[in-house]
């Protein structure tokens, strides 16, 4: 039906009191009246009156997504990407109608559980884009895809995805989206554990941001990359220095990665044995704001329990903040692991000091930890020489050896003779060759 333009300028209006006054329902239907108003035909009406129709539409377009992402009814925002590409694709230019999908798939984000609508969801889009030839859009929803099966750890899926994808984007020479998508290969190889491939990736995206401006945002995720990347070589005063950078270029921009960036700093300073920092460190101007939020309170619990050496604190630190703040993030994860072993070990040296001979019972009941894993912990530390000992499980005992120093003439004897054995088997080869 045809719609003057007061007239869905009006329903717009009406559909925003509504809205205000929590009648979202009649909000909504007021809303889809918008969308499927058709608009006069261009010959015999002013163009400003066709303008003001498509733009009444695109803001019901877009109200209507807030709608469903407040309800959190990720359906019925699929159904209304889905419902509004035919009035995209007929008035709206393409770089628009780019910018409207994407801002509607983002509402996604504030919707749990609702990763396997949007999968479906960009799907669709995907093949439609191609269908249209709208090929920005297509690598922009193909990105967005792979990010998505990269939080689901499907790592096989992502990878395949950004192959392609690179193999497009180094034709069509996009150094913007180019950046983007080696950055994402980078974490999906982080992800399944290749180190030197996830390095090669961020090299590849710091390469071609380069060679454009690089927006802040996307430079400060390449940051973050880079301080989790050396963090995992255990070079956390260079993670430090890049987590920072990516702090200050997420916090000036408000963006919401900024506390974990917070986190990682914080986690930094634990690892290099200065839990002590962690305090000072939530004193300075841009993380002042974060310093009372629960995800920083369990950095800060796991500082004190590090700097007083206390299992039992760090056990209950992980406890507390297991489901989210700690235990939801690989990169904490993996190195309050690493972390809770030092510690671990560090009190069972103080435990075992005193003695020669110690029951095993003992030591795990001063320690707090379960008999057979302090017995698989010792037997570590004996195989890696932390200290000099034996487990005799058949009494219980561990027993504990005075450490010997290594004798060099021992060493620098071994040495001689396997540089003899070198000479003996080049002689012999040279022989061989003779005869």
């Amino acid at each position: 039906m045809a719609v003057p333009t007061t007239t869905t300028a009006e329903l717009v209006s009406k559909a925003d009191g509504l809205y205000e006054h929590k009648k979202v329902d009649e909000a909504a239907a007021i809303y889809q009246q918008v969308l499927d108003a058709t608009a006069p035909s261009a010959s015999n009406t002013d163009p400003s009156v066709i303008s003001q129709i498509l733009r009444d539409q695109e803001t019901a377009l877009l109200k209507l997504g807030e709608i469903y992402r407040d309800q959190q009814n990720a359906e019925a925002l699929s159904q209304v990407i889905t419902h509004s590409r035919t009035f995209m694709s007929q008035t709206t230019a393409k770089a628009k109608t780019a910018k409207l999908i994407r801002t509607l798939l983002s509402f996604f984000a504030q919707i749990p559980d609702s990763l396997p609508v949007q999968k479906q969801t960009l799907l669709a889009n995907i093949e439609w884009a191609q269908s249209q030839k709208r090929v920005f859009l297509k690598h922009s929803l193909e990105t967005r895809l792979a990010g998505l099966y990269l939080d689901g750890q499907e790592y096989r899926k992502a990878l395949s995805l950004v192959d392609g994808l690179l193999a497009e984007l180094k034709r069509l020479d996009d150094k913007m989206i180019l950046t983007e998508v080696h950055l994402l290969e980078s974490k999906i190889y982080r992800g399944i554990g290749n180190m030197a491939k996830a390095k090669a990736a961020l090299t590849s995206a710091r390469t071609a941001a380069n060679s454009i401006y690089c927006p802040p945002s996307l430079q400060a995720a390449l940051d973050l990359q880079s301080g989790i990347l050396h963090a995992e070589d255990k070079d956390y005063t260079t993670a430090y220095s890049y987590f920072y950078e990516a702090f200050e270029g997420m916090s000036a921009h408000g963006e919401s990665g900024a506390l974990g960036a917070l986190k990682y700093m914080l986690l930094c300073k634990i690892m290099l044995n200065l839990p002590e920092d962690v305090t000072s460190l939530l004193t300075i101007k841009l993380a002042a704001k974060y310093a009372q939020l629960r995800d920083v309170e369990s950095m800060r619990a796991v500082a004190r329990a590090h700097q007083d050496r206390n299992l039992a604190d760090f056990e209950k630190a992980l406890r507390e903040y297991r489901t989210i703040e700690l235990s939801s993030d690989p990169t904490i994860r993996s190195h309050l692991a690493a972390l809770y072993d030092t510690l671990l070990q560090q009190n069972l040296l103080r435990i075992i000091e005193p003695y020669e001979v110690v029951e095993i019972a003992h030591v795990a009941e001063v320690v707090g930890q379960d008999l057979q894993a302090v017995e698989v912990k010792l037997s570590q530390m004996i195989l890696d020489k932390v200290f000099s000992g034996v487990l005799d499980q058949g009494r219980g005992c561990l027993l504990v050896f005075d450490r010997q120093e290594e004798d060099e003439i021992y060493t620098s004897g071994i040495e001689t003779l396997e540089e003899v054995g070198k000479v003996v088997q080049s002689l012999y080869a040279k022989t061989v060759k003779i005869a």
